[in-house]
């Protein structure tokens, strides 16, 4: 078998969490990431009948029985996945029943999953009935997009419309929105349901004063979500306070969104 460290997937999770923590999104064990595997993708690395451990989980995942991931685990810290990723990250398979996850590589030290798996797993499970194609659930702490949710009203519609005036690019990289829940108790199935419930029509989701998480095909999707609405927040946040003399009018944005190819949310516009 092929050394599953050398595997392009281990890789990218490596650099992409580092990238990560390099932002400031990440600090101290904060942030998590799943990432779905095909069967193919990982045979050539590992022996999938050889479990390691068998962790429980608080939610019914049945809907995604037998499929394969890899995450990180809870009380790791972002910049030590590149350097370390057998004692950082885990991949595992969802149980026959959905009620566990069992160990196949990693958390080497003995530790366990994220402390948000129910959430990625719920995720998982509610993008793949939007999009087959879905297999990255991020999620961490940017600085701006937190800043926001302490000043800004949480109104879906309003949040979204001052992200998409802040700068041109908004509403071509996300014109399907970003969903908003209030304060919740993080890690819990409650927050878990309902950033699932959101997902079903956004690919990010604010969880005011705590974080985003942000969904896709690929890491670099994700990312890309999670910079475009971060960089929206900060130019919020610099004007703030400030007279706005010059704004992007809704028929700038439709503009825009014509000029790309996309359809922005017309709830959103007025």
């Amino acid at each position: 078998m092929k050394n599953i460290l050398t595997a392009p997937f281990i890789r990218e999770l490596g650099e992409t969490a580092a990238n990560m923590y390099r932002q400031g999104w990440d600090e101290r064990n904060s942030g998590n990431i799943s990432l779905l595997l095909d069967e193919e993708e990982i045979k050539e690395y590992l022996d999938t009948e050889k479990v390691i451990k068998t962790f429980p989980l608080g939610i019914d995942a049945s809907p995604l029985a037998g499929r394969y991931f890899a995450a990180t685990g809870t009380g790791k810290y972002f910049k030590n996945i590149e350097k370390d990723p057998e004692k950082n990250l885990g991949i595992a398979r969802v149980s026959p029943d959905g009620r566990s996850v069992m160990l196949l590589w990693g958390l080497s030290d003995g530790g366990g999953f994220t402390s948000e798996l129910s959430a990625h797993l719920l995720g998982h499970l509610t993008r793949l009935k939007t999009d087959p194609e879905n297999r990255i659930v991020m999620h961490c702490h940017p600085q701006n997009l937190l800043a926001m949710t302490h000043i800004h009203a949480l109104d879906e519609r309003e949040f979204n419309r001052s992200l998409w005036q802040m700068c041109t690019e908004s509403i071509i990289i996300f014109p399907d929105g970003v969903g908003v829940l209030p304060w919740m108790v993080c890690g819990t199935d409650e927050i878990a349901e309902a950033t699932a419930e959101k997902l079903r029509e956004y690919r990010i989701i604010i969880w005011a004063l705590h974080g985003l998480y942000a969904v896709g095909r690929t890491l670099d999707e994700a990312l890309g979500l999670t910079e475009t609405a971060e960089k929206a927040a900060m130019i919020y946040m610099l004007t703030a306070g400030h007279e706005r003399v010059n704004r992007l009018s809704d028929d700038d944005l439709r503009a825009v969104a014509k000029q790309y190819g996309q359809t922005p949310k017309e709830a959103f516009l007025n």
